[in-house]
């Protein structure tokens, strides 16, 4: 039941932890002294150097906000009713 239950939060989490993670990059981007967006793997004005030091940047930040939210969802959901979803 906890986890039929659990599935619709999860989705929400996923949002809501993909806005986190996009806010951070990029105010992350903008503390490391970058001027505009980070770049995309199409922009030919780059380097190959910084294209894909934000892609690894924006990656690892990515998984560390999802890692953390569904850990959290995951606890709160224990605290609510007592089992762990899975």
């Amino acid at each position: 039941m906890v986890k039929i239950l659990y599935k619709p939060l999860g989705l929400l989490f996923g949002i809501l932890g993909g806005l986190i993670a996009g806010a951070l990059f990029k105010r992350l981007w903008a503390l490391l002294g970058h001027e505009g967006d980070a770049p995309k793997a199409t922009d030919e004005d780059r380097t190959w150097k910084e294209v894909l030091a934000a892609a690894a940047l924006q990656g690892a930040l990515f998984a560390l906000v999802k890692a953390a939210v569904n850990r959290g969802g995951a606890a709160g959901t224990r605290r609510l009713t007592g089992t762990w979803p899975d």
